[in-house]
């Protein structure tokens, strides 16, 4: 019997890192129709955010979240906490608007609106503007620190910090009068939170648009995460068609790239150069794609330099690239049973919404009964205290008149006329007599009428428990 002889082999340790290491992306500069309108939103959400805090309205700050005083004031609606379903169907729309817009056009809010990609979009241009074109910021990154390197990084970083510490300004200025609060940081005087949050959404803008960029949308936003789950193959989204473009291959423009057996992609690679999550989008579909089109933009002039159609890469459905649907059969798939139901619903709210809003009334009462026993006058009256809690969400003085209803006699006997400040709460006691033999023994129901002297319209009944005793 031959013996073969067996020789351990020495095992090599290898270190597997659990995490990826993150490649740095450097996009490359992109104009298009997509580029164009991702710059024109941009600009829109950048001025509304910066602009609409200094607005004014009725001589006060027009959009304030005023915490402390518990009132929110939007243009000329006064919110307070007992108007909490608002913000409710503000959500309830803001959930329904993400289904609709994902279910037509998948990721549209992530390419277009979001804020991590808006202000990745700034921060990269002043990157662009400071330290140049892509293949430049590649070689600087790679050189080593010199004079020059520094002072462009420097500026660089500085006007990002700027521009993060304006950010965080801006959105405390939603919470706190914003004019008052330029007074604060300018005199070194700025409150515990306020200091809290100027600071953290400050340094959260400068982090994830200046140095986390696309690792945010991959790997801390829950939305890239559960997306697919809204997505059918009616869906638009960002795709490159295979069929048409593979085998790819580089050619000379002048050559008959068909009689040859190629496709219309000359693999330039100017899709993952422009992409700002750096993905290849020939590889199909991903999560860390973020709908932004630029890709579209990229190979759209690539087509036109070769003299080749548009739309390799394009806004289209699954279901149109594999059977082959034209615009206006992919359109009127878009706009399914699906689509309807999430549009019907949107529209129905946002509807009612509306109504409730226009049918606001400026005015609320509490009523609470003093738990202490009921007086009875010399004449055999009865007479209960009462505490009335008058609310005017309107934004000047009003005079009220209150009245009592539900028992034959009943009056107040004091005074029956009020007087509220603009959006403000005040508290009055109010005496309400009966007369003799009128209600029965127990707890009887009345009502207190509470109306606007100047706006008889403006009226708010509430009821109340009228006490008899035994």
């Amino acid at each position: 019997m031959k013996h073969i002889p067996i020789i351990p082999v020495p095992i090599e340790e290898t270190e597997l890192a659990l995490f990826e290491e993150r490649r740095k992306i450097y996009p490359r500069s992109q104009t298009g129709w997509f580029s164009s309108w991702r710059w024109v939103l941009v600009f829109f959400t950048q001025a509304l955010f910066y602009g609409t805090a200094w607005l004014n309205w009725n001589d006060r700050q027009a959009v304030l979240f005023d915490l402390v005083a518990r009132k929110f004031y939007i243009f000329g609606l006064v919110l307070w906490p007992q108007d909490f379903i608002y913000l409710a169907v503000l959500l309830v729309i803001s959930a329904l608007s993400l289904f609709l817009f994902t279910a037509i056009a998948g990721r549209l809010f992530c390419g277009y609106a979001c804020p991590q990609t808006v202000y990745t979009e700034i921060f990269l241009w002043i990157e662009h503007k400071i330290e140049g074109e892509r293949n430049a910021r590649m070689k600087l990154d790679a050189s080593p620190m010199t004079a020059r390197k520094f002072s462009l990084k420097f500026i660089k970083h500085f006007i990002w910090i700027v521009l993060a510490l304006w950010t965080g300004f801006t959105f405390v200025g939603y919470f706190t009068p914003i004019r008052e609060l330029a007074i604060e940081v300018g005199n070194f005087t700025l409150g515990p939170w306020e200091t809290f949050w100027f600071l953290f959404y400050g340094f959260a803008t400068y982090g994830n648009a200046g140095w986390m960029r696309e690792q945010v949308c991959k790997y801390m936003c829950p939305y890239a995460r559960f997306q697919s789950a809204m997505f059918d193959k009616d869906t638009l989204i960002v795709t490159y068609d295979t069929a048409r473009g593979d085998p790819r291959g580089s050619r000379n423009k002048k050559i008959d790239h068909k009689s040859q057996g190629m496709g219309d992609c000359v693999d330039c690679g100017i899709c993952v150069q422009v992409c700002p999550t750096g993905i290849d989008i020939r590889q199909g579909l991903q999560y860390e794609c973020i709908a932004c089109g630029a890709c579209i933009d990229g190979c759209d002039q690539v087509m036109d330099k070769m003299g080749y159609e548009r739309g390799l890469i394009r806004y289209t459905t699954e279901h149109a690239l594999t059977r082959k649907l034209d615009d206006k059969a992919m359109w009127k798939r878009v706009f399914r049973l699906r689509t309807l139901i999430y549009g019907s619903l949107l529209g129905l709210i946002i509807l009612l919404a509306a109504v409730s809003l226009a049918m606001h009334t400026p005015l609320k009462v509490d009523v609470i009964k003093d738990r202490g026993m009921p007086k009875i006058t010399e004449a055999g009256a009865i007479e209960n205290v009462y505490r009335l809690q008058v609310m005017n969400t309107q934004e000047s003085a009003r005079h009220y008149s209150v009245a009592v209803e539900g028992a034959a006699g009943a009056m107040i006997v004091n005074s029956a006329n009020i007087e509220v400040g603009s959006a403000t709460t005040k508290a009055f006691p109010v005496r309400v007599r009966v007369p003799a033999n009128v209600l029965a023994s127990g707890s009887n129901r009345i009502r207190f009428v509470v109306k606007d002297i100047d706006a008889p319209e403006v009226t708010v009944t509430e009821k109340a428990v009228f006490t008899v005793p035994r």
